[in-house]
């Protein structure tokens, strides 16, 4: 892991960096395709991060056919976590609903609360868990499109097969979309710039997991800053 500082650097080595996340920031303000662009942008990174060059892709329009199926299989998984939250939110409004008044039944209130909370406790680590089968989830799309990605059995054997790999990629994930947020505290604009720079993180990240996973005897996890690229 003696190179894992490079997935928060390593898009400053293309001489082009700052045009390039603007472009892709820019496009990203066009509601649904511009997220679309930026995930097959982003999917584009991993192909140049595979062929050893450690620069990030042209930023234009043409990644809206290769982010479309990525796209998709994110949104289903999105879905289906609020899905599994609305089963137990929607019985906890009904219940504060009808029990809430002063004439209600306070045992029943409180199970509504409960209910709640637990809704709440399930948003929250399921869109948390899906930092972690991340990776997985975007090496089995970029395998098997759409279908690929939503093989959740198949996703779930390769998180399995490296749990340390899939522990280092998470919470590297985790600090890059951290990192994409923080230009929301600039009156937005910053995020032209932060949310591009955490997707050419999350290129390497995911490529170095893919590496990590395909490793024949890994002594150390993920090391998250390897890359085929020469070093310069």
């Amino acid at each position: 892991m003696d190179r894992v500082g490079d997935a928060f650097v390593w898009p400053f080595r293309d001489p082009q960096w700052l045009e390039k996340l603007a472009i892709i920031g820019l496009i990203l303000l066009i509601p649904i395709v511009g997220a679309i662009n930026a995930i097959g942008w982003m999917l584009a990174t991993i192909d140049r991060l595979r062929a050893g060059e450690e620069r990030l892709p042209p930023a234009n329009f043409s990644y809206l056919g290769r982010g479309f199926e990525l796209f998709v299989v994110f949104l289903v998984y999105g879905l289906g976590v609020l899905i599994v939250a609305a089963v137990f939110f929607v019985p906890a409004l009904i219940l504060l609903i009808t029990q809430g008044s002063a004439s209600g039944n306070t045992a029943l209130a409180l199970v509504g609360v409960a209910l709640t909370m637990v809704a709440f406790a399930v948003t929250v680590i399921g869109y948390l868990g899906m930092y972690f089968v991340r990776p997985a989830v975007v090496l089995a799309t970029l395998a098997g499109g759409i279908g690929g990605g939503l093989a959740l059995d198949r996703v779930l054997r390769r998180v399995r097969e490296s749990p340390i790999n899939t522990l280092i990629a998470g919470l590297m994930l985790i600090a890059a979309g951290f990192i994409g947020g923080l230009g929301a505290y600039a009156c937005f604009v910053g995020i032209i710039f932060t949310i591009p720079f955490s997707l050419a993180m999350e290129a390497w990240i995911i490529r170095s997991y893919e590496l990590g996973a395909t490793a024949p005897a890994p002594q150390e996890g993920l090391n998250v800053g390897h890359s085929t690229a020469p070093r310069r």
